[in-house]
């Protein structure tokens, strides 16, 4: 694995598949706005764009702890809509990859760090880690698609009593729950991301990147609009020579 280093962020690559790793240890990984400046410009770096998968992971003790409080204080609304408009877009940087995203999570994984790992498609979680978006206990809210993508993972239910009563959660019931992917032991979430990143890796990236947002467009979409969707995307790809060659290969195996 060859690997760059960035104070606040590793990007590293195993052949097909660029590993993102969040390097703020002493502070338990806290995302600050340079620490989100960090993530978009990792990103964008080339190793990380031609990849077939993203991985993305913290450290022992957390993927993320939250985010930086200290740089809350004294912020007026136009500030805020400024921070959006920059480093704070790097949540819909991972969301909007091409390639397929997997989150190995270790530790807390709490706040702005959860809204990030509900960023990314796959979230493998080992079973001593936590979950918790705690930003009412400090008089906010989730605001970096946090309540709209846990609502859509684990139903408006579920989302109001993590949001709401702050509840930290254990990875076993954030699994049971549907937030979290796969429940791994302690110690093993980057090996299973990165076995799960490879196989994800071997199918065809325009299919996989059509799929995912026929997925994404469903929850936004009517029932009539979501098959056209789905139905515009097949068209597109049995088309294609990687389809027709896939299906000559599975037909010669019969």
């Amino acid at each position: 694995m060859v690997e760059t280093d960035n104070p606040l962020v590793l990007v590293a690559r195993d052949g097909p598949v660029a590993v993102l790793r969040l390097n703020r240890p002493s502070k338990l990984n806290a995302i600050s706005s340079a620490l989100e400046g960090a993530l978009q410009t990792a990103i964008s770096r080339p190793e990380v764009s031609s990849s077939r998968c993203v991985v993305v992971t913290g450290g022992a003790k957390a993927f993320s702890a939250g985010a930086d409080v200290s740089e809350m204080r004294a912020v007026d609304a136009e500030s805020v809509f400024a921070y959006y408009a920059a480093s704070g877009a790097a949540y819909e940087a991972v969301a909007s990859l091409s390639q397929p995203s997997v989150s190995a999570i270790a530790g807390y994984c709490l706040g702005g760090g959860l809204e990030l790992a509900l960023a990314t498609d796959f979230r493998v979680a080992e079973e001593t880690a936590t979950f918790g978006l705690p930003e009412l206990d400090i008089g906010i809210v989730p605001s970096s698609g946090g309540t709209m993508r846990l609502a859509r993972f684990v139903g408006a239910a579920k989302a109001r009593e993590l949001v709401l009563l702050r509840r930290r959660i254990p990875a076993g019931e954030a699994h049971a729950c549907g937030l979290v992917t796969e429940l791994v032991p302690e110690g093993e979430s980057f090996a299973r991301a990165m076995e799960m990143a490879a196989a994800l890796a071997e199918l065809p990236p325009l299919a996989v990147t059509l799929a995912r947002r026929a997925i994404d467009a469903a929850a936004e979409s009517s029932r009539a609009t979501a098959l056209f969707i789905e139905q515009l995307a097949y068209a597109t790809l049995v088309q294609g020579g990687e389809s027709q060659s896939r299906i000559g290969r599975f037909l010669r195996k019969d």
